[in-house]
């Protein structure tokens, strides 16, 4: 595999003057997604009524207004669900850390996931590192950024594959990786990956890689990609391998909700 690196930190220069602290920021952006997310709520639940009101077209005209009805809670469950997502990502500050050890939580996902990854034609395959002392981590958020990888793992390998996780320790580094025999990434957008509201799967919300990014940076770890066409992505997180690691509030980047396509 070609070695392809892009870093998770791709913006180095601020483009535009910040005011704020990284958690009165989140704090707006949090609620400003709470705010949206009621009345869609709202919408939702009244659209749900309409089509159950022509669940049965007695015209060609309730005929179209069920399928216009339809097109519009599509839509609105489309917008619920980045709205979820963003919230999700807002809410990465204040992390709940507890000593775990890292062989055991991919013990845990293996466990979750790997029916799934079966149904799908997915091998998955776990190596352990050893002698792995217990990390610091909030295991819940730690298990959706870990997620979120094998998830789009198992989506690039629509033919099935291999998907392997591995575990080492690497200096002040414990290393967890996650590698895929699928379709591989670009190289003109890998360096987009990690961008919020981009999303080359149709129907993304574009905030799921994101959103592990800004867990790991939260851990103060880093995450790399390294990818090539036709052969397959590996992403490898980094976690610091001491006892205490130093919580980082990452503030969140203001960009247009444009998803990517």
């Amino acid at each position: 595999m070609a070695e392809l690196i892009a870093e998770s930190d791709v913006s180095l220069v601020p483009t535009r003057p910040r005011s704020g602290t990284p958690h009165e920021l989140a704090q707006l952006a949090g609620g400003l997604a709470h705010e949206i997310r009621n009345p869609l709520s709202t919408m939702l639940l009244n659209l749900d009524l309409l089509a159950e009101d022509f669940a049965q077209p007695e015209s060609q005209r309730e005929a179209r207004a069920l399928q216009k009805i339809d097109r519009i809670r599509r839509e609105t469950v489309r917008l619920q669900t980045i709205v979820e997502d963003f919230l999700r990502l807002a809410r990465v500050q204040d992390l709940r850390l507890d000593h775990f050890e890292l062989n055991s939580v991919v013990d845990d996902l293996r466990d979750f996931f790997e029916p799934e990854a079966n149904a799908a034609g997915v091998v998955l395959r776990v190596e352990y590192g050893t002698n792995l002392p217990p990390l610091l981590l909030d295991v819940e958020l730690f298990k959706q950024a870990v997620f979120n990888l094998v998830l789009n793992a198992v989506h690039a390998m629509p033919d099935g594959g291999d998907l392997i996780l591995t575990t080492r320790k690497e200096g002040p580094w414990q290393i967890f990786e996650v590698t895929d025999t699928g379709k591989g990434i670009d190289p003109a957008l890998q360096h987009k990956v990690f961008e919020p509201f981009f999303s080359t799967k149709k129907g993304g919300t574009g905030l799921g890689l994101p959103l592990t990014k800004r867990i790991i940076e939260a851990h103060g770890g880093e995450i790399l990609l390294c990818s090539e066409p036709g052969k397959g992505s590996k992403f490898t997180i980094k976690l610091p391998a001491e006892a205490e690691v130093q919580i980082v509030n990452v503030p969140i980047e203001s960009e247009p909700l444009v998803e990517g396509s």
